[in-house]
């Protein structure tokens, strides 16, 4: 199959089997595309395609999952470049993985360019050696079909995609990889100059570098250095030597030696680097004793067990000695906003004032070297190394002008490109919409690929159709509303069920369809636990009958709506937020959505309609087992175990998502993709009938409840638990009917409403509820 108007590849071929192009090949099943995985024959054994295959084997068992489902791992076609490389003739694209040593790779590009069709594309994942060098000596013809394609590890889960592109690269060439990689990747694709590092490691490495040497110079513990360079500087909270330890400290030496090496030598990175000094003895140290981090024995951090106890440790950065590792005491942890963190007088904000200095100055001072326009340089560090905010977002939260005199009384040079702004901001907001302030000082349109819209476009400057402090609705145009849930964590409280009942009648307004989207970390984390725990403490049983009802009927008021409901998730949806999706027309999912119910874990069951949507999609299922008590089995299954699917994909196999739903790959084009498809399901649009079924009643339920009994014997499940699943039980089963009787959908709800009251009213699921809300996790009792 040739590439298609989609952007997508027929067939992709990835060379190198190690960690990055394994997980590479991966990512490209998970596109489903066939893939070809090849690594050079094994030396032991007789199976020369032992590498590969033993690659596509670890990562069925890898957590976090590289592979999107099982399904995609049978894209993958393993074998070794000796006895395969003809699988590679009709490759559209071939990416190249291997060790970062030129030679080797010279080698195998000799091998691919007599293998090759014309026309094929061929990229390298190399994170460091410039792309002026990976072609010398290569034909005319592979020079303009190559470029560099620089992955962030591990690639299904790290968004940023680098493209760099050679002065003989063909235009056409660099659009394919571009368009495949944004929508079936669903990378943030960067395009990035020949420069040492790229964009996001040119600055990640320089940044990680002056973090960890300034907490040596100031005698910082590893735990008072990651709270600042942390959640304060919106960076996640693995901090600085929590993210050494992740990446492996033992990359660390090469890393540094090739910065080292291809950086000239006015670059500043030389300042602060000395293979010499405290940091790079104390990183050789380290790697000698086999704490290279996570990988190894540990790294700054370590789990130990103490009494059968798993404990952590930190490192002693003076002494070398691990201890139980400490919450951080500073003040300045708690501040809120960049100005106020590095204004702070105690030790902490000096620490955040000296990194954050020295690594604004330099990004800032990169311009236009690696880049004209400073709003790819924060998309790189966004989505390369997960920051909240890049680094010229964090200049404008300090001020332009303040940053370049606070940097000046400190004696620092400010860089041209900050004092050409004179104190004027690098973002701002224009007629048209937001700008950015440019290498050259002209501020011009943030620019944006091609089909991507943001909810945010249809809320400047207006009001929503309807909304409150929880949820509103917007109108994003030809008829189509929005629904947003912005509560904490988005998390289901009586004024989003209030927006849900508005929303189901907004044909009254002139909408033919609705989305439920937002753009929060995640769709949505269920219900509001608190308020049902106030509630069942102080007794509240009226208004808990109440809630749950409300509830129950908000989300029919979205399954029978007489216009198309597309939800459309991304992140987690759990417990209630599943519910709002189950009783929606259709899904178009961003590709990582992990959706569950999960009600059980709080000792609860799903009682706004999602235990009842199980049942019916089980029992409607045309794929499911003959007989009525399959179909129960599973929907208890999926129930019982608070099963949550890692992947939208995962999603269609546990039923949660239907075959014909939709899957997005980019995240920045959900809304877009989910606006299309309600459209799609305008014209003639009805909804669904009402089911009846004809379930066993007490004869599964004991069914049911024999195996729970079962496991509470022993000892896989509490005494607790077969009480929530004896409630449980009796829902999926149909309570005291039979199999002659038809059970209406109203009949399933009466249930639900019926174990949640009589839960609530036991002590081991408020304490759950109440150790959950404390502690944030699961209470076993």
């Amino acid at each position: 199959m040739a590439a298609g108007d989609d952007g997508r590849f027929g067939k992709v071929a990835v060379l190198g089997a190690g960690v990055m192009g394994a997980a590479i090949a991966a990512h490209v099943a998970n596109a489903g595309v066939p893939v070809v995985l090849l690594d050079i024959p094994a030396k032991d054994g007789s199976d020369r395609s032992a590498l590969a295959k033993g690659a596509i084997e670890r990562m069925l068992k890898t957590n976090p999952a590289p592979f999107m489902s099982r399904a995609a791992a049978e894209l993958v076609t393993p074998g070794n470049f000796d006895d395969d490389l003809g699988l590679i003739a009709d490759a559209d694209w071939i990416c190249e993985a291997v060790v970062e040593n030129v030679q080797i790779k010279h080698a195998l590009y000799a091998k691919i360019d007599g293998a090759r069709k014309k026309g094929g594309i061929v990229s390298s994942n190399t994170s460091t050696i410039p792309l002026a060098r990976l072609i010398e000596g290569q034909s005319a013809g592979f020079k303009r079909d190559f470029a560099i394609t620089h992955f962030f590890n591990p690639p299904r889960y790290m968004r940023l995609l680098e493209i760099v592109a050679g002065k003989d690269t063909r235009a056409d060439a660099i659009e394919r990889l571009r368009r495949f990689s944004d929508l079936h990747l669903g990378k943030d694709v960067v395009d990035c100059r020949d420069t040492p590092g790229f964009i996001a490691n040119r600055i990640g490495i320089y940044w990680m570098t002056v973090a960890m040497g300034e907490a040596l110079a100031m005698g910082l513990t590893v735990e008072e250095a990651d709270a600042i360079v942390g959640r304060p500087m919106g960076i996640p909270k693995t901090g600085i030597f929590g993210l050494a330890d992740l990446t492996g400290i033992d990359l660390s030496p090469h890393v540094m030696r090739s910065m080292a090496e291809l950086l000239p030598a006015s670059d500043p990175f030389h300042a602060v680097h000395d293979e010499q000094g405290p940091l790079a003895t104390l990183i050789k140290t380290m790697i000698q004793e086999g704490n290279t981090g996570r990988k190894g024995k540990g790294g700054f951090y370590r789990m130990t067990k103490t009494d059968g106890e798993r404990v952590k440790e930190a490192r002693d950065l003076a002494t070398g000695v691990y201890r139980p590792s400490e919450k951080a005491a500073l003040e300045s942890a708690k501040t809120r906003g960049l100005r106020a963190l590095v204004e702070h007088p105690d030790k902490g904000g000096r620490y955040a004032w000296r990194v954050l200095a020295k690594t604004l100055a330099y990004v800032a001072g990169l311009l236009p070297e690696i880049g004209d326009d400073p709003a790819l340089v924060d998309r790189a560090m966004r989505s390369g190394y997960m920051w909240k905010y890049g680094p010229f977002e964090q200049i404008d939260q300090l001020g332009t002008g303040w940053l370049a005199e606070r940097l000046e009384a400190d004696g620092v040079a400010v860089p041209p490109y900050l004092a050409a702004a004179k104190g004027e901001p690098i973002y701002r907001e224009g007629a048209a919409g937001t700008e950015v302030r440019r290498a050259d000082g002209r501020y011009a349109p943030l620019a944006r690929p091609a089909g991507v819209i943001r909810l945010g476009d249809f809320k400047r400057g207006k009001q929503p159709v309807a909304g409150n402090a929880s949820a509103s609705i917007w109108d994003i145009g030809d008829g189509v509303a929005c629904l947003e849930f912005h509560s904490k964590m988005n998390s289901i409280d009586p004024l989003i069920i209030a927006i849900v009942r508005e929303a189901a009648k907004l044909d009254k307004k002139g909408f033919k369809a609705l989305v439920i989207y937002n753009e929060g970390e995640n769709f949505s984390v269920g219900a509001n636990i608190g308020l049902a725990l106030f509630a069942a403490n102080a007794a509240m049983w009226p208004v808990i009958e109440q809630t749950t009802r409300e509830g129950q009927d908000a989300y029919l008021g979205l399954k029978y709506a007489p216009y198309p409901v597309v939800g459309a998730p991304s992140g987690m949806a759990l417990g209630g937020g599943c519910e709002v999706l189950l009783h929606c027309s259709a899904i178009q999912a961003h590709a990582e959505s992990y959706v569950g119910l999960v009600e059980v874990g709080v000792g609860m069951v799903p009682a706004w309609g999602g235990t009842k949507e199980m049942v019916i999609r089980h029992t409607l299922n045309k794929k499911r087992p003959g007989g009525p008590m399959p179909p129960l089995a599973s929907a208890f299954e999926t129930i019982s175990l608070a099963k949550v699917a890692r992947s939208a994909a995962e999603a269609k196999e546990l039923l949660y998502f239907r075959p014909g739903d939709g899957i997005t790959m980019n995240r920045d084009r959900v809304l877009a993709d989910a606006k299309a498809k309600a459209l799609s399901l305008v014209a003639g649009y009805q909804p669904p009938a009402k089911p009846e079924l004809q379930l066993p009643g007490p004869t599964a339920r004991v069914a049911l409840e024999l195996a729970v009994t079962g496991f509470v014997k022993n000892g896989k499940a509490t005494a607790h638990d077969g009480t929530v699943l004896g409630h449980l039980a009796r829902v999926v089963s149909g309570g005291d009917t039979d199999i002659t009787q038809v059970t209406t959908e109203k009949d399933l709800l009466a249930l639900e409403r019926e174990a949640v009251t009589a839960l609530l009213k036991t002590t081991p699921t408020l304490d759950r509820l109440e150790h959950t809300l404390e502690i944030g996790k699961p209470l076993r009792n």
